[in-house]
């Protein structure tokens, strides 16, 4: 048996973070434990606890972090020449684009349920969708109601929920999804 790695043998959060997102997605919050991710890492628990001091802030911290990738991705869909109604199609191929090609994050992000981590996961989710709510008013062509961005996000939703686990990436979905996005701004510019 080799020895363990100690925390500064390149065990960096970034690492953790994968070797913990993995686990999370197969076996469910309730079943990771922080020795089961040093173990997996091979190093021991104590390390880990030196970036993160237990497995709710580990699992905060994937969550937190998936959704600032999602809302860069967003950002960059609305930058570039083209019409608002354009920029708008962008943004919600990539909201779909991101789900289907991160299948593990986007169910950790959206679909993954647990009241010990709920309100930490929460209050990322909740900064995320202020940020599409606000980029769909700003890029639509009437004013909306919350509840039409509120279906709009339902509708992206259901559509990567939908295709997740049956299709291995986005391209795979890629004429649908089209279909799918002109639909939802065909219904909010109409």
């Amino acid at each position: 048996m080799s020895p363990r790695k100690t925390t500064s043998q390149e065990l960096t959060r970034e690492s953790i973070l994968q070797k913990a997102r993995t686990q999370f997605v197969k076996q469910g919050f309730h079943h990771v434990s922080m020795r089961s991710i040093a173990k997996q890492l091979d190093c021991s628990h104590g390390a880990i606890y030196y970036h993160f001091k237990n497995k709710a802030e580990l699992f905060y911290a994937i969550v937190e972090d998936d959704f600032s990738k999602l809302n860069n991705l967003l950002d960059e869909s609305i930058q570039g020449p083209e019409d608002n109604s354009i920029k708008l199609y962008n943004v919600f191929i990539r909201f779909i684009e991101f789900g289907l090609n991160h299948q593990s994050q986007y169910e950790i992000m959206f679909m993954v349920r647990n009241t010990e981590v709920d309100s930490l996961s929460q209050a990322a989710a909740n900064l995320s969708y202020q940020k599409f709510a606000q980029t769909v008013q700003s890029l639509s062509e009437k004013k909306h109601e919350i509840i039409d961005i509120w279906s709009a996000f339902i509708a992206l939703h259901g559509f990567v929920s939908h295709y997740r686990g049956y299709v291995k990436n986005f391209d795979e979905a890629k004429p649908a999804a089209k279909l799918h996005v002109n639909f939802i701004v065909k219904g909010l510019n109409g």
